[in-house]
């Protein structure tokens, strides 16, 4: 009886967290196929607010910033935190716990902090705020996320391998493409991943060094501030939302299906 009680305790609790998450979400979504301008007020189902979203052209060009510098930041970060990932990898075990902990000092500082610190450091080296400098920036804060997703992958691998791929004649820059990165791919697929998503949905340390560089999250506080909700951020949003899923869940399909080819060659 203790375990049934505990047991609907546990899932109440997930389910009202869940339902903090996501209802907010839904009702979002189900109020962007209305053109009222308060949430909340329905005055019939259209699509209006998605053909304003997509024949704005300010929107759809903070969009493409956006996604450029995601995919760029994201692919400079999964190229750079996998290297760091394999080279932390093989250190020694303080050596490994110091570089675990510079790593990781991005993460744990305030945003506002290290969007100022980058803000100073552009402005010391004279780089001028903008592309160069948001591609810099988000590159950096998103590489400990994919040495996170990476290090697992590691973990799991044979020490043996680049060592036996050595033996086999290979030379280490050769062992370690066709040895050890191609059983990393899955980590750096979700860390890419990761790293994508936090680039998109940054917005205090983009707002100090963007420039004349408006994304997303620069646009709708911009907006916020100057007119109040639009009404076409609901569509924007739930583009955003539809899509990230759309991706996550096909993410979660290749992986589930790899997995179930592996176990079937093991057996």
């Amino acid at each position: 009886m203790k375990k049934q009680v505990k047991s609907a305790l546990v899932w109440s609790f997930v389910l009202v967290m869940l339902a903090f998450m996501y209802v907010p979400i839904i009702i979002l979504i189900v109020f962007s196929f209305t053109g009222a301008r308060a949430l909340g007020d329905w005055d019939g189902f259209t699509f209006s607010l998605y053909a304003d979203l997509f024949s704005n052209a300010r929107i759809m060009k903070a969009l493409a910033n956006s996604l450029i510098l995601a995919t760029v930041s994201g692919a400079l970060a999964t190229l750079f935190g996998t290297t760091a990932a394999v080279g932390i990898f093989y250190m020694r075990k303080w050596r490994k716990t110091a570089a675990h902990f510079v790593a990781n000092i991005t993460m744990e500082n305030a945003e506002i902090v290290t969007g100022v610190l980058f803000m100073m450091f552009f402005l010391a080296v004279k780089l001028p705020y903008g592309w160069p400098a948001l591609i810099i920036a988000h590159t950096i804060i998103t590489v400990p996320y994919v040495i996170l997703s990476v290090t697992p992958k590691l973990s799991q691998l044979n020490p043996n391998l680049y060592e036996a791929g050595l033996d086999l004649g290979a030379s280490p820059v050769r062992s370690m493409f066709t040895v050890i990165i191609p059983q990393l791919v899955p980590g750096m697929i979700s860390g890419f991943v990761m790293a994508f998503a936090l680039s998109l949905d940054d917005f205090i340390v983009s707002k100090f060094i963007n420039g004349s560089v408006v994304t997303i999250p620069i646009y709708l506080y911009t907006q916020l501030v100057k007119k109040g909700v639009d009404p076409t951020l609901r569509a924007l949003s739930s583009v955003l939302f539809v899509a990230v899923l759309a991706v996550l869940i096909a993410l979660n399909v290749a992986s589930a299906k790899k997995r179930k080819k592996t176990l079937a060659k093991t057996k």
